[in-house]
């Protein structure tokens, strides 16, 4: 039996996964945690076998909390789980020590059959993320304001509150962001604020 525990700061992926790992005869989710903080002690207190983490928590972030279990607790093996691919998101993960990475969006098999890869020692990385590094060569260019942008927006401020931090008008601020979206090709305030946390500003 694989004892897993699954952190996601939102409940009804938590919800989802475990729903649809329930059915499987040789895994058991035996914990669930909100937050980074929460899954080192859940961790600390239940020695799974394994967990699937998201990298951008509250209060601990998926790469530190990562890297605590992995010096802590050696023998528990861990699993990012992402909605982006961004080289800089893996390389950090893999060097925290995690041994596998899947995208939120792949299917149940593709997380099934890293559970049961790493879980047998070896690393597992979603075939999307190998597709992604393929064109990771394109390097995404931006400008000094627009980073100074991306920036803010990761630290959860509102266009209105980046204006008034940058001395520009929101008209300047919304038009550099459509000028982000465009560039890192990705659609809506909540994937553009996920790009921001889960880039750690790293460019």
């Amino acid at each position: 039996m694989i004892r897993i525990v699954i952190a996601e700061d939102h409940q009804a992926l938590i919800d989802g996964v475990k729903l649809s790992l329930e059915y499987e005869n040789e895994i058991s989710v035996v914990g669930e945690a909100n937050d980074g903080e929460g899954l080192i002690e859940l961790v600390a207190k239940l020695r799974p076998d394994m967990v699937i983490t998201d990298i951008r928590m509250p209060k601990c972030d998926g790469i530190t909390a990562a890297q605590r279990i992995s010096e802590e607790y050696p023998d528990v093996k861990i699993i990012a789980f992402s909605m982006f691919d961004q080289p800089e998101a893996i390389s950090q993960m893999k060097a925290a020590g995690a041994s596998g990475y899947v995208m939120k969006n792949s299917s149940l098999k593709t997380l099934l059959n890293a559970i049961f890869t790493v879980n047998e020692g070896n690393q597992f990385f979603d075939d999307k993320i190998i597709i992604g590094a393929e064109k990771s060569d394109e390097k995404i260019i931006l400008s000094k304001r627009e980073k100074e942008i991306l920036v803010l927006i990761g630290q959860g401020k509102t266009s209105s509150e980046i204006a008034d931090v940058l001395f520009i008008s929101k008209s300047t601020v919304d038009t550099h962001r459509r000028n982000i979206l465009r560039k890192i090709n990705v659609h809506g305030k909540t994937d553009l604020l996920r790009f921001a946390i889960e880039r750690k500003y790293d460019f």
